[in-house]
């Protein structure tokens, strides 16, 4: 699943397009496909009545019904993209379709077979992911509109709504926010590595203003998810089965393997800029917190993680700022630093509205149908209450990695 033995390739010059990336889209798929081709139908129906058949509680009996499909008629990484998106959606609805409570221990082969040779064509674990819901599930409205929430939607949607299509695009514009922090990467190793500084400054500029309109774009997620429904209904579609009370036996994959598998949920720890900007930084992050981090590169396509393990390899930019006695290189450094520091700290202040009080206020309206002995149906879940969905322990994992960002600043 690598994508080859990259230290036989030479380190320079270093390239975007050499790792699915670019100046234009960063890390987001570029106009993903919609469709797929014909004989994939059966799978494109149950994906667009995916809401539906999921609150109807007919999404089971749908899949089962389900012609067993070959992939070999998937050509080219966008087919294979939608065809990730469309099985990753279907999967998690599958999972989930009865609440933590319901959960089914058997993928059906029919779904698990096919979902697994896409995942292995792409290298990407058999599961929804960042890559999926985020880079790869947008679409414009008006074909010549700008990458904007008016002209955006999604292409697959699970149960949500509006709150759903605002979480995916708000995450999408954090991350359209984030491209010009790509080309910065690129030419700061670039000036390291020719002991540039002037243009290393220039880079590091560049990249503290890109953090900070991730920030920004970070902000939006106020005016387009409600808390309320992020939590009770949208937020256990992201959720995996590694590390979750609610499937602690992991998952079979009906034709694949007889031994259950374990994945991680959708996780923004499966952003590659994030990563690429900490590589780049020299920060080091606690030994808990780094193994998570490494782990949710597998969950990223391969040539995603491979540029942040190129960056992992380039010569150290802090030694640089640090020899060069140059006070601008200094504070632009910091800069960058700060910026991360404050776009965790927000990312904190998110996770806070959206699952700790959220969660909180479902705890309370839970005691409450209690005393009334009402249905469990439609019943928010409680097995993650403490954690992300991909499985870490949130509040401590994102304090800190927000605290040892912090420590990554030049002193004076």
């Amino acid at each position: 699943m690598e994508p080859g033995d990259s230290s036989e390739e030479p380190p320079l010059p270093l390239a975007l397009e050499r790792f699915q990336l670019s100046e234009e889209y960063g890390s987001l798929l570029p106009e993903p496909l919609t469709e797929l081709p014909e004989p994939y139908g059966p799978w494109m129906e149950i994906a667009h009545d995916l809401p539906e058949l999921i609150t109807s509680h007919r999404l089971r009996s749908r899949v089962h019904q389900m012609p067993h499909l070959s992939t070999r008629h998937l050509h080219g990484r966008k087919e294979l993209h939608l065809a990730h998106l469309v099985l990753s959606f279907i999967t998690m609805g599958y999972l989930w379709q009865e609440g933590e409570e319901g959960t089914v221990k058997v993928l059906p082969q029919n779904l698990a077979v096919p979902f697994w040779e896409v995942s292995q064509a792409l290298g990407l674990p058999p599961i929804l992911s960042h890559a999926d819901i985020v880079l790869a599930n947008w679409r414009r409205k008006n074909p010549n509109g700008p990458l904007e929430i008016d002209n955006l939607d999604t292409i697959i949607a699970l149960p949500g709504g509006e709150s759903l299509r605002g979480f995916i695009l708000v995450t999408l514009l954090v991350e359209k926010a984030a491209v010009p922090g790509f080309k910065a990467i690129v030419e700061a190793v670039r000036a390291v590595l020719q002991l540039d500084e002037e243009t290393l400054h220039r880079a590091l500029q560049d990249m503290a203003e890109a953090i900070r309109d991730m920030s920004k774009a970070l902000k939006r997620m106020h005016d387009h998810v409600d808390p309320a429904v992020f939590y009770s209904v949208i937020r256990i579609f992201l959720s995996g089965w590694k590390d979750n009370p609610a499937m602690p036996d992991g998952l079979i994959y009906e034709g694949v393997s007889d031994e259950p598998m374990e994945y991680s949920g959708g996780s923004a720890a499966q952003s590659t800029i994030l990563h690429a900007f900490d590589e780049l930084l020299g920060i080091r992050h606690s030994e808990e917190s780094a193994a998570f981090l490494h782990r949710m590169r597998g969950y990223m396509p391969p040539p995603h993680r491979a540029f942040v393990e190129e960056i992992h390899r380039a010569p150290s930019l802090k030694q640089l700022v640090l020899s060069s006695g140059d006070t601008r290189l200094h504070e632009a450094f910091n800069q960058c630093v700060s910026a991360l520091v404050d776009f965790r700290s927000y990312h904190i202040t998110i996770v806070t509205k959206y699952i700790s009080v959220a969660a909180a206020k479902a705890k309370a309206g839970r005691a409450e149908q209690g005393t009334k002995a009402g249905s469990s149906i439609g019943k928010p879940p409680s097995a993650l209450e403490a954690k992300g969905t991909g499985g870490s322990h949130i509040f401590c994992f994102l304090k800190s990695i927000r605290d040892t960002t912090r420590e990554g600043m030049i002193s004076a």
